[in-house]
């Protein structure tokens, strides 16, 4: 039987192999009159990237941010513009588009002319270290909120993800949200204060194991960090029989790591009466903490949009079918543990972000190092526009790869039964 993809054309957004840079972080959205945002990451050789005339350094090694625009619905695209940081995403807040990330600090961009040209970067922080990916954006009340994550130490070897605190951020849309003024920050819940591990049992988590503040080699040259959570999506839970609503609580859903598959991360981010938003561990009708929970690829960056329409909550992630082969007998081409296989997107779609149902599968590369992976997503008329970090037999890994590619899945709504 042939699989039938939802989106398996593309078009390349940008192609960094000549530049011998890898092609990271895309982010998407919608500006005036049809125009797509494209806002992407090159990086990988600092020595390439040195002699730019716009970088910043970050994680020892240069980045670059770009901005491409497309006013032929995603046949051509255009760069526009280069900035100094990444972990970037763009969005639409009043009269304005804006790019926020980070270089260390918290970083902001701004375009008043529907993304022709765009302002030197603004601090939103000074001296911390924040982290994220393109996820997305929630508009409620007039206000927009998106989930940025503030490293809390800097004591911990290798990937840190055991000590990030995922802080909503609330700003109005009609503000200039250059100004961190103009910004509200929730509290900050680390991975290691939300999460006692001695009480994880039963789920296989951690699936290896690995010290508190550093990692270890499972196989040659494959390496499991200490649990923890990442690249964190906003969700609104708007109805009122669903067990997990509250009036004036934001939900955040994040990628897990665990060394297993299909299993995310959550909490609850509430706006308390003075203003402010308290981030909290949610839990269930017996009184027990919920932090972990299915997710259709949750180990893997994803994204999750709510369309007005359909009423439903749609999810694009990463796919694994081969999750259990032993470390130590994987594919070389197979990067890091066995849960981190990286060709596969699939799309979901839920009525409660909870119960997912299988809508497709949007792309698949032909290999392991093919990858089609860390996508970004939103929603034009009737079509959904993906943006996918991808590769071909030039990439360096699944990982490392050396393309941004567009894909369009038309009347994407059909897909619901």
């Amino acid at each position: 039987m042939t699989m039938q993809f939802l989106a398996n054309d593309f078009v390349k957004v940008m192609d960094t192999t000549e530049e011998h840079l890898f092609s990271y972080s895309p982010g998407i959205c919608m500006g005036e009159h049809n125009r797509i945002i494209i806002s992407c990451e090159a990086a990988g050789n600092n020595e390439v990237l040195k002699n730019y005339k716009v970088t910043g350094l970050r994680y020892g090694g240069y980045t670059q941010g770009r901005i491409f625009i497309s006013d032929d619905e995603g046949n051509t695209f255009k760069k526009v513009h280069e900035f100094p940081f990444m972990h970037m995403r763009p969005f639409k807040a009043g009269k304005r588009l804006y790019i926020l990330g980070h270089c260390g600090d918290l970083m902001i961009i701004y375009s008043e002319d529907n993304g022709d040209t765009w302002s030197e970067p603004f601090y939103l922080s000074q001296n911390q270290d924040w982290h994220q990916a393109p996820c997305n954006v929630w508009y409620q009340n007039g206000y927009i909120y998106l989930v940025m994550e503030r490293r809390i130490t800097d004591d911990v070897t290798g990937w840190p993800v055991n000590n990030m605190a995922p802080v909503l951020m609330r700003g109005k849309t009609d503000s200039d949200l250059t100004k961190r003024e103009n910004w509200t920050f929730a509290s900050e819940l680390p991975f290691f204060d939300a999460v006692d591990k001695r009480e994880l049992d039963y789920i296989g988590v951690p699936f290896f194991w690995s010290p508190e503040k550093t990692y270890i080699e499972v196989a040659p040259k494959r390496y499991m960090a200490n649990i923890g959570w990442l690249e964190s999506n906003v969700v609104k839970i708007n109805d009122e029989k669903h067990y997990l609503y509250e009036k004036n609580t934001f939900h955040i859903f994040m990628r897990a790591h665990t060394g297993m598959t299909n299993i995310g991360c959550l909490l609850k981010a509430v706006e308390k009466e003075d203003g402010t938003i308290e981030t909290l561990v949610e839990t269930v009708p017996s009184g027990k903490k919920l932090v972990y929970l299915p997710i259709p690829g949750g180990q893997m960056k994803f994204h999750i949009i709510y369309d007005d329409v359909t009423k439903l909550y749609w999810l694009l992630s990463t796919q694994t079918r081969d999750s259990m082969t032993r470390a130590e007998l994987l594919n070389s081409d197979r990067y890091n543990l066995p849960d981190n296989e990286r060709n596969k997107l699939v799309l979901h779609f839920s009525s409660n972000c909870i119960d997912w149902c299988f809508a497709g599968m949007v792309t698949k590369g032909e290999t392991e190092i093919m990858s089609r992976h860390y996508a970004s997503m939103t929603v034009n008329k009737d079509d959904l526009y993906i943006v996918s970090r991808s590769g071909d037999e030039h990439s360096q890994s699944a990982h490392n790869g050396n393309f941004i590619s567009f894909h369009k899945v038309e009347n994407f709504r059909k897909l619901v039964y």
